[in-house]
Parts: structure tokens; C-alpha cells; sequence
């Protein structure tokens, strides 16, 4: 079951997730919320901002394919298609209708696919949570939204400087639906007491050196023969002992009678025992993934795995299936695998999917084919070629990660990249410096021009090694020139390596490997993560 898609998800949800088949969905869509707000309001035709070569271009443009997926939607008379023929009418036709056509109809195969138990975790941004809160009360039904819960990020935002006409903006948005309010699966979720109540309440300490509170034994009505008297005390007038005096007896045998200085005895209630403070709502107990230094891969929208833990203990059980379908970096198919989750993610891009082909092996040794499946990729030098003609960044993306590269000028304009696609670090020698790698990737005619000019890249950013992937077979003068270029010698590892290296795409695919020193680091390695064994204690 536990499967990445690379690909658009709407079809992919279409063709290959079946009705009512996952127990649990979580989704932080696309949103570029640095933005101007007004920016997305402005009609299409009136012109917009510099377009950008990113992982998401054009997904809130409204063009003919949105046109067609908003005829659909508003044709075929779902519960929500009034509604989004309403908000076409009340905002307009610009980016952030755009973006509500494309989140309708996802949302409608998400609810599709959800099964009666199950439940959604939408997470936004408040520039658009008002509106996609309507619209998931159009298919979910307003009856089974549960949660509007505010994940406090961060505690200063630097959105707020001298002069801004605005409050500073450091929470998201999570709205939680289930698919049937009767039977819907949820788990109790416990957090931590903070450190001040424990100080003033679990303020005693016993022999053993736990924390305890005194809890009283009296109650109000009787329960049973509970008006007795314990050791020589008999509860205050008009009241009993809560408990029988068979389960004192016990409670004494266990050391969990507590007797003030008048002899009074109460219960003692251990910190260790407790499960914590119900989870309201507000979650400010967990940051962002900025100041947890271990955890940061980098990823520009990377969020925290407790946040993930926090969500898929909830609603979800050991053995379920949770699907990501804007999965990013994979923090919610980590946090899956930690859990003992079934997991499904799906992207748009192949650097996303490299990266989580990544962090699966750091995290917990998986790999793709034997662990678990990868659907989408090119697998052949055919299915390569139809990627690069249909798309030659995602192609780039793609033939950088069969080398573990880290894509350079992934967002800036055509014709910046000075040479370089990608770039791999490493550390050969004790001097703590990282040494480069500069990677180029072609996908079309290629010529011994090609190697010369990158010989001449690696002079200028004082590079130690070229790697060149080409699609098509290298000319014998292209061979000739990268054997020219000579060696790079490693003064920690004692050996040579080649200084230009060309690979095919036909090579990478059969597993032939560059010649680096071993110990590279291309991406921040996410850690080991052990399988979480406590399923009960949900913090």
C-alpha cells in the first residue's frame, strides 16, 4: 500500500485511489501566501507580476483548463457546484478563484475517497481559509466540521515592521471535517502541563522521588458501605469516603494514601500517571520547523513532525491509510511510517518526490521497489525522453535526483543559472569545508562544446568536479574532452577523481554511479527515526 505518485493528483485520485479506501487525509495545498493580497483578486487580463519558474507555475492562473474544470464542476449538479458558480459571480475571475476551482475539485475526490470513519485536515493560510471553509461545508456538510484549530507557528513575525498597517500574522489555519459525524474514528489527544501548574499542584514528592498531588477521598453521596471510619478518622460531616474500605485497604498496600499532619488521608495522584491536558483548539505548543535545527531540511513549506503525529494520533489507528496529496517534503508520510500508518503521497514535482525518496532511506532505511512502490517516474530511457519533451524542468528535476543533486536556481528566471542545474556537496578532508560538485543536465543535441564550457564553469566558481547528464550518448570528442580535464585529487581519501564526468540517463537508470567521495551531502539527512511503540499515550 505504501506508494508516492508523482503527478497532478486529480487524476491520479481519479484513476488509481478507490472509493472509500483511506482512513485519514491531510493536505497543506499550495498557497503562495508572500503574495500580495491584492495581487490575487486582480483580473487576469489586466496584466500580472513576472512569472516564475517554480514547482507550481500556473496553477493559479485561470486558463482553459480552468475554464473546463469550473464548467465541470458547476455541470454536474454536486452540492457544491451552486456555490462555486456563486463565488465566480461574487469575487470575480482571477488567481484566487483559480485556486478555489482547482481545491473543489480535489476536495470533491478527497471526500470521495475518505472512508465513513474517516477525517480531513485541511491546512491554510488565513488569506483563503474563510473561503475554503464554505466551500468544504458544500461537500462535507457544515454538520461534520469539527475544528477550526489555530497552529501558532511562530511568536514573532517580521511581517509586522515599523510602518506596516497590520498586526503581526504568526498562526495557520487547520480546518478538521470527518465524513460522518456517528461513527467518525477520534482518538483522545493529551498535552503537556505546563511547567507552572505542575509546580503549584504536583507539588509533593514520595519516597520513590515521584510527583503527586493529594487528591480528596471524600464524595458527596454514598456508594456502598462508605461512611466507615479510617484509622480512627471518619469522613467530614455530611459526606462519605469515595471509594469502599476493601479499596483502601489496596490503596494503603500500594503506598498511595497520603496523610495531611491531622492524619487526614488523601490519594495520591502521581504526574507520571497523568496523561496530560485535553488539546483545545489552539495549538501553540509546537514551532515551527525553523527553530528545530535538527529537524530542517530546508524545504521553504516543511512542517513539523510533531504537528503530523499530533493529527494522525487523533484520527487514525495503527494499520490505517493516510493520504497526503500535496505531500511537499513528506513530513506527513514520515510521521505515517513512525506511527505504524499505511501512507499514500502524492506531488506535482520530481525534486519533491526525490526528496522524500531521501528522507524514507535517513529516516528509517526504506527503499523505493523493495519498500515501498513509486508510480510516475520514468523508469526507461523512453519514458525519459516523453518526460523531458513534455516538460524539460521537471525532467531536470528528475535526472538530479538520480545523482542525489540539489537543483540550483530552481525559481529564478530562464537564463540565470550560469551553467550550473544542480550541485552536490561533499567533505573529503578534515578541514570541515564542504567541496562542490556542479552538475548540468541535457536533454537534447549535445556537442564537445558543451564539456569545454563546462570546464570553464568549474574555473570560475572554483569547483572541484563537473558532472555532465546528458539523454542522448556522448560524441567521442565530448569523451575526449572530459578525459582532458584530468583529475581531482581528494588530500583526505588519498585518490583521484575523475574532474569531468558524463553520464547518460541510460547508465543512471541501470545504476552505474558517479565517482565521488563517499561521504557526500547534497540535502540535509533527516535523521533516524524509530517506529513509535506507545500507541496509548497520546501527547
Amino acid at each position: 500500500m505504501n506508494t508516492l505518485y508523482y503527478g497532478d493528483n486529480l487524476p491520479i485520485l481519479q484513476k488509481h485511489i478507490p472509493d472509500v479506501s483511506v482512513d485519514l487525509i491531510y493536505l497543506d495545498p499550495p498557497f503562495n501566501s508572500n503574495r500580495s493580497y491584492n495581487v490575487l483578486f486582480k483580473d487576469e487580463s489586466g496584466g500580472e507580476a513576472e512569472a516564475q519558474i517554480t514547482a507550481f507555475a500556473d496553477t493559479w492562473h485561470w486558463t482553459q483548463d480552468t475554464e473546463r474544470l469550473y464548467n465541470q464542476l458547476v455541470t454536474a449538479s454536486l452540492p457544491v457546484s451552486g456555490l462555486i458558480s456563486a463565488l465566480r459571480f461574487a469575487i470575480g475571475t482571477n488567481q484566487m478563484m483559480a485556486y478555489l476551482v482547482m481545491m473543489t475539485a480535489r476536495l470533491t475526490e478527497l471526500h470521495r475517497v475518505l472512508k465513513p470513519t474517516g477525517s480531513l485536515y485541511l491546512h491554510c493560510d488565513p488569506t483563503a481559509s474563510h473561503y475554503l471553509k464554505i466551500v468544504m461545508d458544500a461537500i462535507f456538510g457544515g454538520e461534520h466540521f469539527k475544528n477550526e484549530i489555530i497552529w501558532k507557528r511562530t511568536t514573532v513575525h517580521n511581517d509586522a515592521k515599523q510602518g506596516a498597517k497590520h498586526f503581526g500574522r504568526i498562526h495557520d489555519v487547520i480546518l478538521f471535517y470527518s465524513k460522518n459525524s456517528d461513527n467518525q474514528l477520534f482518538n483522545p489527544v493529551y498535552r503537556n502541563y505546563e511547567e507552572s501548574y505542575i509546580h503549584s499542584t504536583y507539588n509533593k514528592i514520595d519516597k520513590d522521588g515521584r510527583k503527586f498531588k493529594a487528591t480528596d477521598l471524600s464524595a458527596a453521596k454514598p456508594g456502598g458501605d462508605t461512611s466507615y471510619e479510617w484509622k480512627g478518622i471518619k469522613p467530614p460531616q455530611g459526606r462519605f469516603w469515595a471509594y469502599s474500605k476493601e479499596n483502601m485497604v489496596k490503596f494503603e498496600k500500594e503506598d498511595r494514601i497520603y496523610y495531611s499532619n491531622g492524619g487526614k488521608p488523601y490519594l495520591k495522584q502521581f504526574l507520571d500517571e497523568m496523561p496530560g491536558v485535553s488539546a483545545q483548539d489552539i495549538w501553540d505548543d509546537i514551532s515551527s520547523v525553523g527553530s528545530k535545527e535538527s529537524e530542517t531540511l530546508g524545504y521553504p513549506t516543511q512542517k513539523p513532525v510533531a504537528l503530523l503525529e499530533r493529527i494522525i494520533k487523533a484520527s487514525s489507528n495503527p494499520g490505517d491509510v493516510v493520504l497526503d496529496p500535496f505531500c511537499g517534503c513528506g513530513t506527513a508520510v514520515i510521521a505515517a511510517q513512525k506511527l505504524g500508518r499505511q501512507w499514500i503521497g502524492i506531488d506535482i514535482t520530481h525534486l519533491s518526490i526525490s526528496l522524500m525518496k531521501y528522507r524514507l532511506q535517513d529516516s528509517f532505511h526504506l527503499e523505493p521497489k523493495k519498500d515501498y512502490a513509486v508510480i510516475g517516474e520514468p523508469e526507461d530511457v523512453s519514458s525519459a525522453r516523453q518526460l523531458a519533451n513534455d516538460d524539460r524542468y521537471q525532467f531536470q528535476w528528475w535526472a538530479l535526483s538520480l545523482v542525489k543533486a540539489r537543483p540550483v536556481g530552481g525559481e529564478q528566471k530562464k537564463g540565470t543559472d550560469k551553467g550550473i542545474d544542480g550541485l552536490i556537496n561533499f567533505l573529503d578532508d578534515d578541514s570541515g569545508r564542504a567541496k562542490r560538485a556542479l552538475v548540468q543536465v541535457k536533454s537534447g543535441h549535445i556537442k564537445s562544446g558543451d564539456i569545454r564550457d563546462l570546464v570553464g564553469v568549474l574555473d570560475r566558481e572554483k569547483a572541484e568536479i563537473g558532472v555532465f547528464i546528458t539523454l542522448e550518448p556522448p560524441t567521442a570528442p565530448m569523451l575526449k574532452e572530459a578525459v582532458t580535464a584530468g583529475f581531482y585529487h581528494s588530500p583526505g581519501l588519498h585518490r583521484d577523481y575523475p574532474k569531468v564526468q558524463i553520464a547518460t540517463i541510460a547508465d543512471l537508470l541501470k545504476g552505474v554511479r558517479l565517482e565521488l567521495p563517499q561521504e557526500f551531502t547534497t540535502f540535509k539527512a533527516a535523521k533516524t527515526v524509530a517506529p513509535d511503540d506507545n500507541q496509548i499515550a497520546l501527547y
